[in-house]
């Protein structure tokens, strides 16, 4: 059995099922040892809109991927999606104390850049660093040990709503579990499935799941946009439902395993079986139907994204292209028709980076828990990256206890 101190656990909490994805830290790197997930019915538009569901869903995905594992999980890092996300780009200015840059430096800088006003119902859940100055002299990524006497930062600060986050920590307290990290699910399934030379010459990643679909822009390594868009798998499945007139849970099955997003690449002649609604006989209808009901609505989407692209400023600055992951993305013929729509390259993101159950999770549903991961990994021994949870007094003390520690 993996000790405790080894073990990092990613919590997908989405709107169509929970994830729970436990890695081993090995030498090499990071090994998936248990896999979890169970359908989610307390979410809505990737926001908690019940409790005890969403407790239930989380339960059963974590005793699952336990089981696997062979292993008892207490803390993860939760995902976090919805609408009232928001992200916007800062900058902070400081003076270096000793002529030359330290640690601490780059934590007042971070502070300064963060400093700015935000309304009481919203909270700070990641302040991202994208490069530095010292003196004029810019694109810099790590600059503890330079000399200069004026340190400036460029960050990336993603903020959410309190009681939207506050109920994901209480449905994973309500488990027994510590949330160790709250973590913009775009930010995560980005560690998953961009390599680093397409975050250097520019990329979007767009993560369709059920509820919402979220896009995450790079340039120059660093991200420099998020946004959170509204729409989602579960409104493909939808338009299936009442297209074909099937239940919901078959219209979700039909999909899957049936659907294309490109109708001209479907053959006239091939036929699929739809349950009916109120006890009446299947039918046998032409598959290029589903197709028909199912393209428009992608086309929507991309459309929505191609817009959030070209108001972001960063259209001309996506070299790589987009990576489009999340389970909808799983559909036949989707990145083609992402293609036509964006006007830009575009592959499916599959989740890289890890050993063990590397086939398991070579899935575009998993790359947010995949990525959860890889951001424990990554990012555990640097506290500025941390979602803030000191408030009020807590934080004017922590503060102060920071000047003290510098100045004697």
């Amino acid at each position: 059995m993996a000790r405790k101190e080894e073990i990092l656990v990613g919590l997908d909490i989405g709107t169509t099922k929970i994830a729970c994805i436990i890695g081993e830290v090995t030498d090499e790197g990071v090994d998936i040892i248990g896999i979890g997930s169970h359908p989610s019915t307390g979410l809505r538009k990737g926001v908690v809109i019940n409790i005890d569901a969403t407790i239930n869903s989380i339960k059963k995905a974590v005793e699952e991927a336990e089981l696997m594992a062979g292993c008892e999980v207490n803390s993860v890092f939760a995902g976090i999606a919805g609408g009232h996300i928001k992200g916007f780009n800062s900058h902070g200015i400081v003076a270096v104390k000793e002529k030359e840059v330290r640690p601490s430096d780059l934590a007042r800088v971070v502070d300064a850049a963060r400093a700015v006003a935000i309304p009481m119902d919203r909270e700070v859940i990641h302040v991202v660093p994208q490069d530095y100055i010292i003196d004029d002299q810019d694109g810099i990524k790590d600059p503890v040990g330079m000399s200069g006497v004026r340190l400036e930062a460029k960050v990336h600060i993603v903020t959410g709503s309190v009681t939207s986050a506050q109920n994901i920590v209480k449905c994973a307290n309500a488990c027994g579990l510590d949330v160790a990290d709250i973590v913009l699910e775009q930010l995560a399934s980005a560690n998953a499935v961009l390599s680093e030379d397409e975050k250097e010459l520019g990329v979007a990643v767009v993560d369709i799941g059920g509820g919402t679909t979220d896009i995450a822009i790079f340039c120059g390594g660093a991200l420099v946009h998020t946004a959170v868009l509204a729409v989602g798998g579960n409104h493909i499945t939808n338009d299936i439902a009442v297209g074909l007139r099937t239940p919901m849970a078959e219209a979700e099955r039909i999909k899957q395993r049936y659907g294309c997003a490109m109708t001209s690449r479907v053959d006239e002649t091939e036929t699929i079986e739809v349950p009916s609604v109120g006890g009446r006989p299947p039918r046998v209808l032409s598959r290029h139907i589903l197709s028909e009901i199912i393209e428009p609505r992608c086309e929507e989407i991309f459309a929505f994204v191609a817009r959030e692209i070209r108001n972001s400023g960063y259209e001309e600055l996506i070299a790589s292209g987009v990576v489009i992951t999340g389970g909808t993305t799983i559909l036949e013929h989707m990145p083609e028709l992402a293609e036509e729509v964006l006007g830009l390259p575009v592959r499916r993101g599959l989740p890289k980076g890890v050993g063990g159950l590397v086939d398991v999770v070579r899935n575009p549903k998993f790359a947010t828990g995949v990525g959860l991961v890889l951001y424990g990994m990554r990012n555990q021994d640097q506290p500025f990256m941390r979602r803030d949870e000191e408030r009020g007094l807590d934080k004017v003390m922590s503060r102060m206890k920071r000047w003290f520690a510098e100045i004697f």
